[in-house]
């Protein structure tokens, strides 16, 4: 059995390329899973040997529910990959990011959380307030 992978929990923040603060974890990511909110700017910074998960949900299409979400996380941890779960704007602000880190803390699996900047902050600073 491999030894079990790390998992990064990624905020992806408000899609400028430019204010992603986990630049040195995607570019090592083995499989990303990410969500629709995550821009095509920072999808195209994705490693192109990386399996690539689209987890995305809409207002009342979900399809990929969040146990099938949490599974695929805790399943590729356990293959020993490096695992970055990619969510637009903030992890923990509507993104349910500790159902997924309980998870894997439930099966003592190494994660790691990377803050993204969120919307509000970010609209804030390029309005100059």
């Amino acid at each position: 059995m491999a030894k079990p992978g790390k998992v990064f929990l990624v905020g992806a923040g408000p899609g400028d390329e430019e204010l992603l603060t986990a630049a040195r974890v995607i570019e090592n990511a083995e499989v990303v899973v990410y969500d629709r909110l995550v821009s095509p700017a920072i999808l195209a910074k994705l490693p192109a040997t990386a399996v690539k998960i689209n987890v995305g949900k809409n207002v009342g299409n979900h399809p990929v529910p969040q146990e099938q979400i949490n599974q695929i996380l805790l399943e590729q941890a356990l293959a020993g990959k490096s695992v970055v779960r990619l969510k637009g704007g903030d992890s923990f602000l509507f993104g349910r990011g500790g159902e997924e880190l309980e998870v894997l803390a439930e099966h003592n699996i190494e994660f790691e959380v990377v803050p993204g900047i969120t919307s509000a902050l970010a609209a804030a600073a390029y309005a100059g307030i």
